[in-house]
Order: C-alpha cells, then structure tokens, then sequence
C-alpha cells in the first residue's frame, strides 16, 4: 500500500546559495503528486517537507543524498509523519 505520508528532511553542508532548493522543487515536480516546500534555515541548512506517496516521497529523499544535488550535502536528517495538507503544489521558501 503506498499511503499518503509526509517527510521532513534538513539537509546539511554547502547547500544555501547554489541553487539547491530550486533544483529540490524541479526534481519534486519530476517526480510528480509531491506538494510542499524547501526552505532555508538561519543555520544554513536547508528545510524540505514533501507530502506524497511514500514512494515519491522516499525517491525525493534519495535524490536529497544521492550526491547529484547542487553544492555539497555533508548529511540528511529526516523524519516520517501523517500528512497536514494545505500545500498548493511545491514551492520555495
């Protein structure tokens, strides 16, 4: 069953300035039936929440640190939950 979840994901290393939550949203909406946001945090992590399939959301995830991402991703930390909802589509923060 590929029920509808949501991920939480912050993403650490060189990944403020470069283009990375734009190239997250791209890939988000490759992916497809994502809807969400990428955010930078005061800490120079950026914050990903995508609300989805499970499987989109794990495909969002790996891309997160597969290492084909823009910059440099020293670590990804996530977390699982039931979706809130009030997302149009996926964008960026």
């Amino acid at each position: 069953m590929n029920e509808n979840v949501r991920l939480t994901a912050w993403v650490r290393g060189h990944v403020q300035g470069v283009g990375f939550r734009w190239f997250t949203r791209e890939n988000a909406l490759r992916i497809g039936a994502l809807a969400g946001f990428a955010s930078n945090l005061s800490d120079g992590r950026v914050q990903v929440v995508a609300e989805g399939p499970r499987e989109a959301c794990e495909l969002l995830l790996d891309w997160l640190r597969g290492g084909d991402t823009p910059g440099r991703v020293d670590g990804v930390t996530e977390i699982w939950g039931d979706p809130r909802g009030g997302y149009d589509g996926f964008e960026i923060r």
